[in-house]
């Protein structure tokens, strides 16, 4: 049955032809943009990925920016600390030159002093974009609990979607000449038993052939000194004009024969971790366990070293806040001969201090530098990914526009001959 009134052919066409068109004109829009996913509408799911991936590139982006700032603020603390090693060297040199008795000290003592001079400017120098990590200035806590500053290293986005940063922990190192506050011995202390004072007597069935590491009081809130563990120094209500307690950053330094071991109290630290970080440093030191003996009581927080030799073993120790890591530099004087045997074993000391701070900054150096090649990586391969969900492939684009084109010329042309069709009626009536 043919009606002028309904023209189904032309119908069908004109869908095909609107449905070409469409097809034709999102293909368009791929080869324009380079999207097969422009918005939310071509692909809701893909189009959310994507937007969270993009947004941890942006992320990235400062992070790789953070490192690089951090990387060079290392490298800055590292430089400033090779250099006072070599300085100190030198100064070590001099020391030597001076045990000679037919030497002129005086003159000796001059090159030092002018030495000294020039580690106290590299010192003071060694600082980036304000930031100086060996004149003792920094007084906050790292992630890793000591005192320094944290370099932004990671954005790490978990499996409920909820973010969180990484960061790679900077310790300061104290190469200052600045002599620290004595603490109190309250705030800690050898306990030592009746003897010869500073001495650890000989193993020969005495009393006093030990000593113990055995008094510890932290600073609290109040104003007081009545804290089980350390806080920061900067924290509200610490009064650290207080010195019968400790806080983050004070240095306990213990000697016992031609050894020389030092600890910074850490956030949290209890009277436990103290003792273990002091015995610690004493055996990284290079303490003889077969001479002297360490042993921890975790209960009451002691440190009890025994001499095991049949030789008396002089002992010290001391707890500073604030001390400079080179504090004892501003008292070397080689214009004596006993000022010089005093001053060989202080400058061993030093240069050792200034060695294993110019090897914490070149272990986090090289960890920060590992850490940027790692995120630029990392941004690249998010890149990719977020390409291969969102970019269109531009072979299969010009395929298919090609085709579509084609389409729509014989739906245009299909269109023709079905609005023709009515015409064909009026033969009908002649």
């Amino acid at each position: 049955m043919s009606s002028i009134l309904t023209n189904n052919s032309a119908m069908v066409a004109l869908q095909t032809l609107k449905s070409i068109n469409s097809n034709l004109a999102s293909t368009q829009a791929e080869i324009s943009t380079g999207k097969a996913v422009g918005s939310a509408k071509d692909n809701s799911a893909v189009w959310a990925i994507s937007k969270v991936m993009e947004a941890d590139v942006k992320g990235f982006k400062g992070i790789s920016e953070s490192l690089s700032l951090g990387e060079s603020t290392v490298a800055v603390a590292r430089q400033a600390s090779e250099t006072v090693t070599d300085l100190l060297t030198e100064i070590k040199g001099k020391i030597v030159a001076a045990q000679e008795d037919n030497v002129d000290r005086a003159k000796i003592q001059t090159d030092i002093v002018a030495l000294r001079d020039q580690i106290t400017s590299v010192v003071g120098a060694a600082q980036f974009n304000g930031l100086n990590l060996v004149d003792g200035s920094q007084s906050g806590t790292n992630s890793n609990g000591s005192v320094g500053v944290d370099v932004l290293s990671s954005l790490d986005r978990k499996a409920d979607g909820s973010v969180v940063t990484s960061s790679i922990g900077v310790d300061a190192q104290n190469l200052s000449l600045t002599a620290g506050t004595d603490l109190a011995a309250a705030a800690a202390s050898v306990g030592t038993d009746t003897g010869t004072a500073g001495v650890i007597d000989a193993n020969d069935g005495g009393t006093n052939d030990s000593i113990t590491l055995d008094t510890f009081a932290f600073l609290d809130t109040s104003g007081g000194a009545t804290a089980t563990e350390a806080v920061l120094p900067n924290a509200a209500g610490v009064d650290t004009a207080v010195n019968t307690g400790m806080v983050v950053g004070d240095q306990l330094s213990l000697t016992v024969g031609s050894v020389q071991g030092s600890y910074v109290v850490k956030e949290g630290d209890t009277a436990e971790s103290v003792v273990a970080g002091m015995k610690n440093a004493m055996v990284a030191a290079g303490m003889d366990s077969s001479a002297l003996t360490m042993d921890i009581d975790t209960n009451a927080g002691q440190l009890v070293i025994t001499n095991e030799t049949n030789a008396d073993i002089a002992f010290s120790f001391e707890a500073t806040r604030g001390s400079g890591g080179l504090s004892g530099l501003g008292t070397i004087d080689v214009s004596t001969s006993s000022g010089a045997d005093a001053a060989l074993g202080a400058i061993e000391n030093m240069i050792q201090t200034s060695i294993d701070a110019s090897a914490s900054f070149g272990s986090v150096e090289g960890r920060i530098e590992i850490q940027s090649d790692f995120v630029g990586k990392l941004s690249d391969s998010l890149k990719s990914g977020i390409g291969a969900l969102v970019d269109a492939d531009m072979e299969a684009a010009s395929a298919k526009l090609q085709a579509l084109q084609v389409q729509q010329q014989l739906g245009t042309q299909a269109l023709s001959i079905a609005n023709q069709a009515p015409q064909n009626i009026l033969s009908l009536f002649r």
